[in-house]
């Protein structure tokens, strides 16, 4: 859905950075909850699996035009289509990223070994550890903008930026952009990159790791394994193809679908009118409203609209994502000005955000609420 059919949801551009409320709701989740019609609730194994295999589909298409067509292509026609494919390719396989998202929450039909098995295979083919960012994302749901528990996007307080005023700057926020959009992928997964702070060594690759319970550290092991299986057939596929065919086919796609993540889950979580709470202030159900839903246009659609419908996605992780925006629609009447959409073109949003949330401050009214300051 474009950015037209969804002003009348948005707040007018003076107000679109206002600040949300941070009073604790009159309404609850279970009066949200029965405002939502049943059938959103639940699974359809064949519309899960129409979603799959169309983006399995598009994908393998993408890969027959660029290995038949594409590398045919003379200079300096091929100097456009490479990166109009990279591009291309990278959006589809960030939506198949998103399905077997939702094969983690155990919302692609009533078997959760089925979810299971689909979301090890297509994460592991996308260099992703299924299992363990299953546990991590868990542990995000749970305790959505707590600055203690929180696992990711988790913003930094003054004291700790000593950087910021060297970053504070055109120059100092598009270095910062970029690298996000560039190595934040990776870095998250091997590193914990803008995580939870831990004692210990916090990688979605360590089973010993203080991100996980002794009762997941089996299953961490099988999705490193899965990952390294992956990374030994790209090798053997380099060996035989060339090392350039193996970035230009699937690296650079991976980088492109890598940066569409770390774009759209920055922009969930980050935005000047929502709040973040310490454990003084901070309670489930106002932790999953600072959130924000955005309008990406056709790429709502490739996403399987976790774009779009991100807020009711917080607050009920079991909807399945062909059915998130049509409950959207019935509980924004409940949530009024507690439901946030911004309409702002997703570019500009980007580096706005990017300029305006360096660090958070304690609200000076309100102890242990805090918001986003440059």
């Amino acid at each position: 859905m474009g950015a037209g059919g969804r002003m009348s949801d948005a707040r007018n551009e003076k107000d679109v950075l206002r600040h949300v409320p941070v009073e604790k709701p009159s309404f609850g989740i279970g009066d949200l909850k029965k405002a939502i019609p049943p059938h959103c609730f639940k699974r359809s194994l064949t519309t899960s699996f129409y979603y799959l295999f169309r983006d399995l589909g598009l994908i393998y298409t993408f890969y027959y035009i660029a290995t038949n067509y594409i590398t045919l292509l003379p200079q300096p026609y091929s100097f456009v289509a490479w990166p109009l494919y990279w591009i291309a390719q990278g959006s589809i396989l960030m939506g198949l990223w998103n399905i077997v998202h939702d094969c983690g929450h155990h919302c692609f039909s009533d078997y959760q070994w089925l979810d299971d098995t689909i979301g090890f295979i297509c994460h592991s083919l996308l260099l992703t550890p299924y299992f363990s960012f299953k546990y991590s994302h868990r542990t995000h749901h749970a305790n959505t903008s707590s600055l203690e528990k929180d696992e990711v996007w988790v913003p930094k307080r003054k004291q700790d930026t000593w950087f910021y005023e060297v970053l504070s700057n055109p120059v100092g926020n598009l270095i910062m952009l970029s690298f996000r959009l560039l190595f934040g992928f990776p870095l998250y997964f091997m590193f914990n990159l803008h995580g939870r702070i831990y004692k210990g060594f916090p990688s979605h690759f360590n089973p010993l790791g203080p991100i996980f319970n002794d009762r997941e550290r089996a299953q961490i092991w099988l999705s490193d394994a899965g990952v390294l299986t992956v990374v030994y057939a790209l090798y053997r596929i380099g060996a035989k193809e060339g090392l350039k065919w193996v970035f230009y086919i699937y690296g650079y796609p991976l980088v492109a679908m890598s940066a569409f993540f770390i774009m759209f889950t920055y922009l969930h979580h980050t935005h000047p009118s929502i709040a973040h709470y310490d454990s003084s202030e901070w309670d489930w159900l106002r932790g999953a409203l600072s959130t924000v839903d955005r309008d990406y246009g056709i790429l709502n659609n490739l996403f399987h609209d976790v774009t779009s419908a991100h807020v009711v996605h917080h607050l009920f992780s079991s909807i399945p994502h062909y059915h998130t925006v049509e409950a959207t629609q019935y509980i924004k009447p409940i949530l009024g000005d507690y439901y946030n959409y911004d309409y702002t073109p997703i570019l500009k949003a980007i580096w706005r955000d990017t300029k305006e949330c360096l660090y958070i401050e304690e609200d000076p009214e309100k102890k242990g609420v805090y918001w986003f300051r440059k």
